[in-house]
């Protein structure tokens, strides 16, 4: 880390509060009340930063929850068209529709297996967001591959694993190994295929964060 203190320097940027829509905050408040993760306060800011940022028109988001992140992104895009958002465990399933029912967002829900769906999507997409089975995100990013755009950017949450990524794999439970090495695996992938120009950010667990350019021919 920059700051030989980082957790003060994270108390003083949340000093400046990030204010979310009332209607998204109740989404936000109800999901952590039932155990559902959503994305950092941290990220939050940097997401809707992105959005303002960039203004893509066609967003892909791979890990649905209940439909917060994919609200809040929509909320801060000016000029989406079209955000394409996939999950597949049933009582999120349920949660995230009556979520998009509330809001007049040009939400695409599509329930399932996100490996599957990802193979018969149609279209280009000018951002991606993956915040869904952290061991799956090498697959993922093989599969969003032919769906970027060029000049796409594409960011996946907790890249950091709470510092787990940092440590070598035999200081880790059993249990998490593999998370560890997908992970790994994904990081590598990102930062030596030259289509990509990326970069991990110590936001919330951790964001990778990579820009697009197709290869010439």
């Amino acid at each position: 880390m920059i700051f030989e203190d980082y957790d003060r320097f994270q108390d003083f940027l949340r000093s400046y509060p990030f204010k979310l829509p009332d209607e998204l905050y109740q989404i936000k408040k109800k999901a952590l009340s039932d155990h559902v993760p959503v994305i950092r306060d941290d990220t939050q800011r940097f997401m809707a930063f992105l959005m303002k940022l960039i203004s893509p028109e066609r967003i892909l988001e791979i890990g649905t929850a209940v439909g917060f992140s994919a609200l809040l992104m929509a909320n801060f895009d000016d000029d989406l068209k079209e955000l394409v958002t996939i999950e597949d465990y049933e009582p999120r399933i349920r949660e995230a529709r009556a979520n998009f029912r509330r809001f007049d967002a040009p939400v695409t829900f599509l329930a399932g297996d996100a490996a599957d769906i990802l193979e018969n999507l149609d279209g280009k997409f000018d951002f991606v967001f993956i915040d869904a089975a952290k061991g799956q995100y090498p697959e993922y990013l093989r599969l969003v591959g032919p769906l970027l755009a060029d000049k796409a950017v594409i960011t996946a949450d907790n890249i950091l694993q709470d510092g787990r990524i940092l440590e070598p794999k035999e200081a880790l439970e059993r249990r998490d190994r593999t998370i560890h090495k997908r992970i790994r695996a994904y990081l590598s992938d990102i930062m030596t295929d030259e289509s990509f120009v990326s970069t991990v950010l110590p936001v919330g667990d951790g964001l990778a964060v990579s820009a697009y350019r197709r290869k010439n021919g």
